[in-house]
Order: structure tokens, then C-alpha cells, then sequence
């Protein structure tokens, strides 16, 4: 960062938890540039202290008067505290990025992937709110992107198994805690999950529609459309939730409009923003969750033709689903933002 360059009053809202903790992580690897830090947080957060360049700062309340000279708020407390806060942020002169679900279908509002659809941010001026999109959605526009700008997409079929750091820290809690019941022979108990999730496969992520798909299936559905412009794409989805702590990974199936060779996928994807190739079957090595742990990349590999259709790509998707999927694409639309649309 150049010593003339300008710097930000930054606030994050939902700074104790474990996406806000990210937002902390990927601003200090970032280099991004700070003025002042203002880490905000429920009541029983206030007053606990976090490090920052070395530095200890004070958690303070998240009030709707929170936000004086402010700049940037990114926002990570939840739909119903985006609901009630980020307007307020707004109103006091900040650019919100909310990565809750509160504003992503909004259509004055927009929903951005730096990678994909950067044009967005333009839109920020109508409410003064930016969303984040869902993370499994993030990763997968990600690798496909190059491929919708080079042949189109006619349809998507997709299969996501998802870490269970999606839900939270409880749900991490959960599973450590089943597995060691497990291996100490006792009962394993479910309370975040409506069964258990260690040695499991659960194919519910968040609450079941009236159309028999859950909330989390169609967030991929509709976010899709919206960030692609094009409500002419088939879509559909199913996502599982697996006993693993972080990273989420997807199996995306992919009908083109014109046909393209799984060679030039891979040459595609070998230089596309944000995408990491992993794609060497023979010798054992594709995209893991193991591997995508702390991250900014999206991995992609199992790089196929599918043999049914005259058009169809198969692609395996990885991704860390608190940084890519949150932290990392919030503080990217910050970036780009400053750089390009302030």
C-alpha cells in the first residue's frame, strides 16, 4: 500500500463470530486500507477485546448510531440485525456489505461476485447496501463464469455437500462432539441437526418449501439468475449437509449452449480470477475440502464431458465456505468498490 493512499473507517457488525473473526483475517492479508477499525457486536460481546495488527481493539455495541464516519460496513450479525442496522449504516453514509440473506433478492439491491459481476456495485447508490451472496453459490459462479462468457449456459444441475461450519459454531461443536461420543462408545446426540451428523449425509439445509426443495436449494436457483442476468437458465439443486468441518464442496453438471471440449474448460478455468485447476485424476489429485482450508482460491477439477447430452461439462467445485463463501467476497466488493465505484 502506498503512503498517499487512501484509507477507510471500516466497521464490522458481528465482529465476534466466526465470519466477522474472517473479515479481521482477510482485511490484515489484504493489506486493506484502514483508518479506523470499529468491531461491533451483541451485548454479551461488548467490552471483549480483538487483535488487529498487533493492536487490541474494544468490541463495542451494535447500535443503529454505531456507524458515525463510518465508510465501509460489512455486516455479518444475521438477516434479522442486517434488517434492523443496515440502514441505519447506510443512512449514515456507509457502504454496507451484508452477507446475510436479508437483501440478496432485493432488485434495488445488488448481489455481487467480484469474479463475475462487478457492474453490480454500480447499483449501490439506489439503497447504499451491497449483498453477499450465498456461499455455495459464490464458489460455483466462480468456476463458472469463463464458461457462461464462452458458450452460454442452457441448464444446471447441482448437488452441493456442505460443511457444517456453514451453520455455525454450535454445529462444529456438534459434530466434534458426536465423533468423540462415537469413538467412546456413547450416544450421540442431536440438537442443531435434526439427526446426527457425524458419519452422516443430510440432505436438508436450512427449512423444506411448499415446492419440496429447501431454502438453501432455491437461494442457488434464484441468486444464480439474478447474478447472471438471465432467468432463461434451468436450474436445480440438491443440498446435502456432511460431517465436515470446513469447506463446501459441489458437483455441478452444466448443459451448454454450444459445445466445448473438456481441454478447453480446463484451459478456461487454468486462468480464471479466483479459480485454482486441481485437476489430475490419475495421479490422485482433485479438489478436496481438506485442501481448500484457508484458501482465498476456488478449486475446481473432475473436469468431464458428460456423455448424455450433445453439450455437457461435469465440474467438481471446492471452496472454504468462511472465506470465498463470506469473509474473503465481502472485503473483494469493499476493494472493488473503492477502486472502481466510490
Amino acid at each position: 500500500m502506498s503512503e498517499n493512499q487512501q484509507k477507510y473507517n471500516v466497521a464490522i457488525a458481528g465482529a465476534t463470530g466466526a465470519v466477522g473473526g474472517a473479515m479481521l483475517d482477510v482485511l490484515k492479508r489484504r493489506d486493506f486500507p484502514i483508518n479506523e477499525l470499529r468491531l461491533l457486536a451483541s451485548e454479551r460481546s461488548v467490552g471483549k477485546k480483538l487483535s488487529f495488527n498487533g493492536k487490541e481493539i474494544e468490541v463495542q455495541l451494535l447500535t443503529k448510531d454505531a456507524f458515525e464516519g463510518i465508510d465501509i460496513a460489512l455486516f455479518s450479525a444475521g438477516a434479522t440485525r442486517s434488517l434492523d442496522f443496515a440502514p441505519a449504516a447506510a443512512a449514515a453514509g456507509a457502504i454496507v456489505i451484508d452477507n446475510s440473506s436479508a437483501y440478496r433478492m432485493d432488485p434495488e439491491i445488488p448481489l455481487v461476485v467480484p469474479e463475475v459481476n462487478p457492474h453490480a456495485i454500480a447499483q449501490h447508490s439506489k439503497r447504499g447496501i451491497i449483498a453477499n451472496p450465498n456461499c455455495s453459490t459464490i464458489q460455483m459462479l466462480v468456476a463458472l463464469k469463463p464458461i457462461l462468457d464462452k458458450v452460454g449456459i442452457k441448464r444446471l444441475v447441482i448437488s452441493t455437500y456442505q460443511a457444517v461450519s456453514g451453520t455455525g459454531a454450535k454445529a462444529i461443536e456438534e459434530l466434534d462432539t458426536q465423533v468423540k461420543a462415537y469413538v467412546a462408545g456413547n450416544e450421540m446426540k442431536a440438537s442443531v441437526y435434526p439427526h446426527q451428523i457425524a458419519f452422516n449425509c443430510l440432505p436438508q439445509i436450512d427449512s423444506f418449501l411448499d415446492n419440496g426443495y429447501t431454502k438453501e436449494e432455491m437461494k442457488m436457483v434464484n441468486e444464480t439468475r439474478k447474478i447472471f442476468e438471465d432467468d432463461s437458465i434451468g436450474i436445480t439443486a440438491t443440498t446435502v449437509r456432511v460431517p465436515v468441518f470446513y469447506g463446501h464442496s459441489e458437483s455441478v453438471n452444466i448443459e451448454t449452449k454450444s459445445k466445448i471440449t473438456s481441454g478447453e474448460v480446463k484451459e478456461l478455468l487454468a486462468s480464471a480470477p479466483g479459480v485454482q485447476l486441481v485437476d489430475d485424476p490419475e495421479n490422485g489429485k482433485y479438489p478436496l475440502a481438506t485442501d481448500c482450508a484457508g484458501k482465498f482460491e476456488t478449486l475446481v477439477g473432475r473436469i468431464r464431458e458428460d456423455e448424455s447430452i450433445a453439450n455437457g461439462i461435469n465440474l467438481w467445485v471446492v471452496s472454504d465456505n468462511i472465506l470465498k463463501g463470506a469473509a474473503l467476497n465481502a472485503v473483494q466488493i469493499a476493494e472493488t468498490y473503492i477502486k472502481d465505484y466510490k
